[in-house]
């Protein structure tokens, strides 16, 4: 099986180190600057509480080096993807499966979808349809991204060890081969792999994470460990929570695979790590504040459902982030 990561940052890297553990996988990356330079030179290293796992991998900032694959996993920042097509495009073949992002909602989320929404296209995260027409939904394969990892250094990747769950399934919920194939290899890789028949519901529950979690550790400069230490903190989580579980189930999500009580839990247990927002703050670059605020506001639009925590709380960090681009 041929895997290209496009993308060899915080989640990509970490794939990309683990699969390329697997016989019969064959791994590369697309990467660009030091990044690049040093998986070149030095490989990939996935450094966490069990030690350091190093992986040797094809890299390159042209895709078109690359050929044909099997499967093409967008380790992007969602705002990142539609600037990438034409190189994603150079990966394709007739049968090549395709992983995206799933930060926000997804481009494909309304796809084959039973119901009043089926099929929609959702021109506020898809302007245009871009990335509907270049990634085909057929392509699709969801998988969701759940692992608390950062890139420290070029080349190098820490994982605290606290969480790396990667929850994969067909839009129709069918365990078809390539499904089964794909998520064979990661667990192969010794990664958690389940093959669901709801990925949609999973990628609402990784999505209300990120949604609530992140503002407030921008907000706060807090850790997840510090943040849940205020119990006062941890309140406008939880109504931020429920105000998104309750849109979800107007949207035909009957109920989400984890729990609020469970999300703050893990949340709680994973120490001293930083969201990846509150990541992106420190090291001066963009917030990857749109895809969540256009995914929130899209669906509420559709399901007229009100969310007033969250938008309170997403007034309070846009002001974040527009002081955020004046100071770079």
């Amino acid at each position: 099986m041929k895997i290209c990561i496009f993308g060899a940052g915080a989640i990509g890297g970490y794939l990309a180190t683990h699969l390329a553990q697997v016989d019969g996988v064959t791994v590369s990356v697309i990467a660009r600057g030091e990044h690049l330079a040093a998986i070149r030179a030095n490989g990939l290293a996935v450094e966490s509480p069990r030690g350091t796992l190093r992986a040797r991998v094809q890299a390159t900032d042209n895709p078109a080096d690359l050929g044909v694959q099997d499967v093409v996993i967008l380790a992007l920042k969602s705002h990142q993807v539609t600037a990438a097509l034409d190189g994603v495009k150079a990966l394709l073949g007739p049968h090549t499966a395709v992983v995206p992002p799933t930060t926000g909602i997804p481009y494909w989320y309304f796809h084959d979808l039973p119901g009043p929404f089926a099929n929609r296209r959702i021109e506020r995260l898809d302007p245009q349809g871009r990335q509907w027409e270049a990634l085909a939904p057929e392509r699709v394969i969801g998988c969701v991204y759940w692992v608390a990892s950062e890139v420290v250094a070029p080349g190098v990747i820490h994982h605290d060890g606290a969480l790396s769950r990667f929850p994969i399934g067909e839009p129709d919920g069918t365990r078809s081969e390539r499904v089964l194939k794909l998520a064979g290899a990661l667990r192969d890789a010794g990664l958690e792999a389940p093959v669901v028949p709801d990925i949609r519901a999973w990628i609402w529950a990784k999505m209300i994470s990120s949604l609530c979690w992140n503002p407030v550790a921008t907000l706060t400069l807090g850790t997840l460990s510090e943040m849940n230490a205020r119990p006062e903190v941890v309140a406008i989580v939880r109504a931020m929570m429920v105000e998104a579980d309750a849109l979800a189930q107007r949207l035909g999500v009957e109920k989400t695979p984890i729990t609020i009580d469970q999300r703050i839990a893990a949340a709680r247990n994973a120490g001293d790590h930083k969201m990846s927002m509150l990541q992106d703050l420190e090291r001066g670059r963009p917030l990857e504040l749109d895809v969540l605020v256009d995914s929130i506001e899209a669906m509420r639009e559709i399901a007229q459902t009100p969310t007033p925590t969250i938008d309170t709380v997403y007034a309070l960090l846009r002001l974040r982030a527009t002081k955020h681009l004046q100071a770079a």
